[in-house]
């Protein structure tokens, strides 16, 4: 399957095609699909993106980075799908200014809701932002009437179980940005979410 092609037909469907929107450009089987990251908004540049044919894009390398970090060797996009990784962005359009617009992330949740019911063995899902964290908890209380991740700051709450059904909950820090470059405590905080996330997958 083409995650592109899919998720275009998902926005024209929804009527929330624009010119800046960035999708995963991967072909994957779905059912080899058990982790989904889901970072809170795609880059300014889409030469910074993830799927970006550039040869060093930003968002790639920053995270290649926090992978080594939770000692994971990846060279490529492909190598985090062979994994049974799925990375993505809860906005598929950059932000306008410093915060999301509400209305953009309600807008946009058809996206994120196919992307979520795309993988039938999925057992993970990290909310990397309070981006990730909003919109996810937006699709979970339409059907739960709760939140699934308490709307508090990521730091007291990371450490602890969260469940959306069968599947686990990470919710940890945004894993692109020029912050994360002097932020080493952070990067060191994600990479052992990851390195957590690594160990679910293998016992389970």
């Amino acid at each position: 399957m083409n995650i592109k092609n899919h998720l275009t037909e998902i926005a024209s469907q929804n009527g929330i095609i624009s010119d800046s929107m960035q999708f995963p450009d991967c072909e994957l089987d779905p059912a080899k699909i058990k982790v989904i990251m889901i970072n809170e908004v795609v880059p300014r540049n889409p030469d910074d993106w993830f799927y970006s044919e550039t040869p060093d894009p930003e968002n790639r390398r920053t995270a290649f980075g926090l992978f080594e970090g939770a000692g994971v060797s990846v060279k490529s996009m492909r190598d985090v799908l062979d994994l049974g990784i799925y990375i993505t962005a809860a906005l598929k359009t950059p932000k306008a200014g410093y915060t999301a617009d509400p209305a953009v992330i309600r807008a946009q949740l058809p996206l994120l809701e196919a992307e979520l019911t795309l993988f039938p063995n999925l057992k993970e899902i990290m909310l990397m932002g309070d981006v990730a964290k909003k919109a996810f908890n937006m699709i979970t209380k339409a059907r739960t009437k709760k939140n699934v991740i308490p709307s508090k700051p990521t730091g007291g709450i990371r450490g602890n179980e969260y469940y959306w059904g069968d599947i686990r909950v990470f919710p940890t820090y945004i894993m692109t940005g020029k912050n994360l470059i002097i932020e080493k405590g952070k990067c060191d905080t994600i990479s052992d979410d990851i390195r957590r996330m690594m160990e679910v997958i293998k016992n389970g």
